[in-house]
């Protein structure tokens, strides 16, 4: 009489992806939508702007600057909140910028050389915002000197500071986009050149004329920002289609 006995079956071993592989069947998390900071960002730079614009130039007086302090003290208060204030939808644009870079399959170092980049600007336009807001608290009898060197460092906060470390997170962008043909190619040129630029600007501390970079880097930036929010995709067509 032939044995019945029973067959088994081993247990399928389990199988194992790659920390760069996606499970089937479940797509990537790109993160929030990425106009919402890069719009608030930009709301937020020209408002301040408007609010500053009188302020005295690098190269005023340190009198010139307690005298405007004293005259333009709730000015002084509004402009260095909304700067302080931009500082959060900057660091929140980078670690979205991130998360969408590594959701497209980006594991080169750009993506992390874009989130170090936007972190370290808002730290930048943070920075610049307090020693604005300490510098138009100061008493009429404060020691001009002070007044001065509280609005060197607000002005190189903002300025040279922010435009080098603006600069990485653009270029980090512009490399991916233009490597893995996320972007536009014109518009991945135009971020290396506003990185370019970026970087040129912290001449500044030693030839005023790398000054007239801040500006550009600053304005061309943020409407580059803008465009590239809007044509980053979400995701990324396989090679197969």
């Amino acid at each position: 009489m032939p044995s019945t006995t029973p067959q088994t079956t081993s247990p399928t071993p389990p199988t194992r992806t790659t920390p760069g592989e996606h499970t089937p069947g479940r797509r990537p998390q790109g993160g929030p939508p990425l106009l919402a900071p890069v719009l608030a960002f930009a709301v937020l730079t020209i408002g301040y702007v408007v609010v500053n614009r009188s302020t005295p130039r690098p190269d005023a007086s340190g009198k010139d600057v307690l005298t405007y302090a004293r005259d333009h003290g709730t000015t002084i208060e509004l402009g260095s909140l909304l700067l302080f204030a931009s500082a959060t939808p900057l660091a929140l644009m980078a670690a979205v910028l991130y998360r969408r870079l590594r959701a497209l399959g980006i594991t080169a170092p750009g993506s992390a050389i874009t989130l170090v980049g936007g972190v370290l600007a808002a730290a930048a336009l943070s920075g610049s915002a307090l020693f604005g807001w300490a510098g138009g608290r100061l008493p009429m009898d404060a020691d001009p000197a002070l007044a001065r060197a509280l609005a060197d460092l607000s002005f190189l906060s903002g300025g040279a500071a922010y435009s080098v470390t603006f600069a990485m997170l653009v270029a980090g962008i512009s490399v991916t986009g233009l490597m893995a043909r996320l972007l536009p190619r014109p518009l991945t040129w135009t971020g290396l050149a506003l990185a370019a630029a970026g970087m040129l600007s912290m001449l500044s501390l030693v030839a005023d004329p790398f000054s007239y970079l801040l500006p550009v880097v600053r304005f061309g930036g943020l409407v580059w920002l803008v465009i590239t929010a809007a044509l980053l995709p979400r995701t990324r067509p396989s090679r197969h289609q």
